[in-house]
């Protein structure tokens, strides 16, 4: 934080929206998340009520700039049915399930895998978990900390780095998750910029590189 200060995640006004931005982000840059969000909102569609009245066809027009949109409206149909069936149309209702009833559940909604999952759980229903992603992975291998562990570079292995050896609060993984993917989009990239980097005087890889 002292590199790069607050992050103030997840950018969204409301808990659906962050669900629904935790899918229109698979494979697609948060820009062209937002303008997918703008036109649902401008559409007076980012409710679950309002998903589950529009056809595939039309959701997919909507959400069109964030790309897969056929797929990612189905996805956006199955959350809204689920969040209808189960918590009667109310995100706020999620915070109070148990995050061992709750991310079974979300896990079992079609096009919702760990990190989707996860980045709800921590950022719409404020419990504490931390989410794994390309850039976190990244990171960690680079710093010369990847699992080694019978499950190897599973979700679950890179997981348990942090959720085993930090304090399980809420804000400390919204930030921490925020900060790293901050660093892997604007230092450590796929070609990092190592004499840039903050971690530079930790890092396995940076050592290496500016040998």
């Amino acid at each position: 934080m002292g590199c790069y200060g607050p992050q103030h995640w997840w950018p969204a006004d409301e808990p659906f929206e962050v669900m629904v931005g935790a899918i229109l982000t698979q494979s697609a840059a948060w820009v062209n998340v937002e303008k997918a969000i703008h036109n649902l909102k401008t559409a007076g569609m980012l409710s679950p009520r309002a998903l589950r009245r529009l056809s595939l066809t039309e959701l997919a027009t909507l959400i069109r700039p964030c790309g897969y949109f056929n797929a990612k409206a189905r996805k956006l149909k199955a959350l809204a049915e689920w969040l209808g069936q189960a918590y009667s149309d109310d995100p706020d209702n999620i915070g109070a399930t148990s995050l061992k009833q709750l991310r079974p559940q979300l896990l079992a909604v079609h096009g919702i895998g760990e990190e989707t999952a996860d980045s709800i759980i921590l950022y719409a229903a404020g419990q504490p978990i931390f989410v794994i992603d390309a850039y976190t992975r990244r990171i960690i291998d680079r710093l010369g900390l990847a699992p080694r562990c019978s499950r190897g570079n599973s979700y679950s292995a890179y997981q348990s780095l942090f959720m085993e050896n930090l304090p399980h609060r809420t804000a400390l993984f919204n930030e921490y998750h925020a900060l790293l993917v901050h660093h892997g989009k604007k230092v450590c990239r796929q070609k990092p910029l190592c004499p840039e980097c903050c971690l530079k005087d930790i890092c396995r890889y940076g050592q290496e590189a500016l040998k």
